[in-house]
């Protein structure tokens, strides 16, 4: 035990002597949840649509009504006035606006007569996020616009009342547990697969070999060292990103022991698994070369931008066996729904054993000699 204290040691003392290294581990996740999390999942605001009116009679000034309740409340979208239905068209095309409303002729006639009046609206679908929201605000208001006036005594239609079981829930809030995630998983490659690999092109592990180290202590004590860095990692971003995204939950005791249970288990697995793509590997450039695929083959496929259960049976396989996928699953119990242990133990449990296999695979393939 204290041959193998002496190698966590002598891994933590280099760890600490490079500030730059601690800090850009986490900067990468810190950016991205900052960034993403306010540049994606938030409301459309400020859009430009063109109003063609060629009717200009009663039931066109309440739609016309309708777009600056919009534009003053919720502000969706502001109205531009066109007297061209080519134009507008044109405009929505190039992209000078986001969409065109077309008022026909005899439209307040036909409303009254009740010989299906109709609405045109011309929307750019090349950025399905802004016309999605374009044309979800156009049906409701159509809808307001279409209810009788005179509510009939029965309900004929049938209503959906929607319950929702958390407070709102913003992208923000929605990424976190993928950026801490990620920020463990860099920690890993950088602190574990790639130092690992540089000191054994430095010839460090030459050292130890003529030492009576034995093999065993030799893997446990640069994995116990690789995940120690990976927790540091994971509670300072847990901390930092929950405070940054408004999530109280890190005051809360027991929510404070699942999160270090869920840190430490993924500190293992993610180790566990380095380790073993790099127990026989030589040459330093090999883990730069693979951070950005495993980042890639790891990170998505996790559900941690978008739920599994849209993607295709392949990938769903990879997601069935990607560490990143437990884990992400796991923060999201805790950290977004409060689930307790309940939620996470099936994670806890598979990341554990992913994280032990994994050591006990790779450990009869290091190698002991030179």
């Amino acid at each position: 035990m204290n041959r193998m204290f002496a190698i966590i040691e002598r891994e933590m003392r280099k760890f600490f002597r490079s500030p730059t290294l601690m800090i850009m581990s986490l900067m990468m996740p810190i950016l991205q949840l900052l960034i993403m999390g306010n540049a994606f999942g938030g409301k459309i605001v400020g859009a430009r649509v063109a109003v063609v009116d060629y009717d200009h009679g009663p039931e066109a000034v309440k739609i016309r009504e309708g777009f600056d309740a919009i534009a003053v409340n919720i502000k969706t979208f502001t109205t531009v006035e066109y007297t061209n239905e080519m134009q507008a068209r044109e405009d929505v095309r190039t992209g000078k606006i986001d969409g065109a409303v077309v008022i026909p002729a005899q439209y307040s006639r036909r409303v009254y007569s009740q010989d299906a009046p109709q609405l045109g609206f011309v929307v750019d679908n090349s950025d399905p996020f802004t016309s999605g929201t374009l044309e979800g605000e156009m049906q409701s208001l159509v809808t307001a616009l279409t209810a009788p006036v005179i509510q009939p005594r029965l309900a004929n239609s049938i209503a959906l009342a929607i319950v929702e079981l958390y407070p709102y829930v913003n992208y923000m809030k929605f990424l976190l547990p993928a950026c801490v995630a990620l920020a463990m998983y860099i920690s890993v490659m950088i602190g574990g697969g790639m130092l690992y690999i540089d000191d054994k092109a430095r010839g460090v592990h030459e050292g130890y070999l003529v030492t009576p180290i034995t093999k065993l202590e030799l893997v446990f004590g640069m994995n116990i060292a690789g995940a120690i860095k990976a927790v540091l990692s994971g509670i300072c971003l847990t901390v930092i990103g929950s405070l940054m995204a408004g999530l109280g939950v890190i005051f809360h005791p027991e929510a404070d022991l699942e999160i270090l249970c869920l840190i430490v288990v993924t500190s293992i697995a993610f180790n566990g698994m380095m380790f073993l793509m790099m127990v026989r590997v030589d040459d330093p450039l090999v883990p730069r070369a693979m951070f950005g695929v495993l980042n890639l083959l790891l990170f998505y496929p996790s559900g941690a931008m978008y739920p599994i259960t849209a993607f295709p049976p392949w990938l769903r396989a990879i997601s069935v066996i990607d560490p990143f996928t437990y884990c992400v699953h796991g923060f999201k119990a805790v950290l977004l729904k409060d689930g307790g242990f309940v939620a996470i133990q099936y994670d806890l449990l598979f990341l554990f054993v992913f994280g032990i296999s994994t050591l006990l695979i790779a450990t009869p393939l290091f190698k002991r000699t030179l």
